[in-house]
């Protein structure tokens, strides 16, 4: 919208104090031409803007023009910041950019200064440009209520190709998820993003589904009773803080070094129990402990081989 693009090139010339207007033209995806247009429309709103032609020229405002900075309190635009510079730590968004230009633009160096004493990276380690473009292609489906497709391959290794109506980005623990409509299912599934292959934005559009995100849907498939195992296990005590972390302390009986607690069972939880090598037992149930034995049986034996 033409209101909201000029709102937001005040935020930026405020803060900015000059930009060219080609960056103005690739921000906002619009012609140069129009850009001028817009400087126009300010400049006959009252908005002191002032264009100057050259090597050092720009777009730019009269020193001085300033706006009122109690829309929101420290607090409030504090907490804003840090969230908005999270999210784009994973998805390109220009509008969260231009969001976080408009709070700078207003912040004191006070403010800036509480900004910057935290930051929340959701990236993974190194530079994943491919779960960067992966999430940005959702986010962006979502919005514009088209389906995606793409190959899929679940934790037993089978590979199918599904075709999904997008709902919502969800980051759980530090994994990334898309939940949305599964029409090779015919219900909501929620799909790991790093198991998702050729991924690719379709033309065929989608009406969103009433879905109430704040029950956690996903949450109550994944507890299924049908789903969940009641764990003993007995741990080293040299481990005592990974092991409240990883379970929880509610969860542990520090006098006899044992974890009591209800989890889904699947592959994800065999691999779990695993990475703790010789550190943890266990106790029950008894097919459990089989499997894990199995597991670790065979790995000693693929090392074995290679000798």
């Amino acid at each position: 919208m033409k209101l909201e693009r000029l709102l937001t090139m005040i935020m930026i010339l405020i803060n900015r104090k000059k930009v060219k207007a080609q960056e103005l033209a690739d921000l906002f995806n619009v012609s140069v031409r129009t850009i001028y247009r817009d400087i126009e429309t300010l400049s006959c709103a009252g908005v002191p803007v002032i264009s100057q032609q050259g090597v050092n020229g720009g777009i730019s405002l009269i020193d001085g023009y300033r706006v009122d900075k109690q829309v929101l309190t420290k607090e409030e635009l504090t907490s804003l910041s840090i969230a908005i510079k999270s999210a784009l730590t994973t998805y390109e968004d220009s509008h969260a950019k231009a969001v976080l230009e408009k709070i700078t633009s207003v912040a004191d160096d006070n403010i800036k200064q509480s900004i910057d004493q935290l930051f929340i990276d959701l990236s993974p380690w190194g530079q994943n440009v491919l779960f960067k473009e992966q999430i940005t292609l959702l986010k962006t489906a979502i919005e514009h209520g088209k389906c995606v497709s793409f190959t899929y391959s679940t934790t037993h290794g089978r590979i199918t190709k599904r075709l999904l109506e997008p709902h919502t980005l969800v980051q759980k623990g530090k994994v990334w998820y898309v939940y949305g409509y599964c029409i090779l299912r015919g219900d909501f599934r929620l799909f790991k993003i790093s198991r998702m292959k050729d991924l690719k934005e379709e033309l065929t559009t989608f009406q969103r589904k009433e879905v109430n995100l704040s029950e956690l849907p996903w949450d109550k498939e994944w507890h299924q009773p049908q789903n969940v195992v009641d764990l003993t296990l007995s741990f080293d005590s040299t481990i005592t803080t990974l092991v409240e972390e990883s379970f929880g302390a509610e969860h542990i009986d520090h006098e006899h070094s044992t974890i009591r607690i209800s989890i889904p069972e699947d592959e994800w939880l065999y691999g779990f129990l695993l990475s703790f090598g010789h550190r943890i037992t266990v106790i029950e149930p008894p097919h459990i402990r089989q499997i894990v034995q199995e597991r670790a049986t065979e790995i000693v034996k693929l090392y074995k081989d290679l000798q």
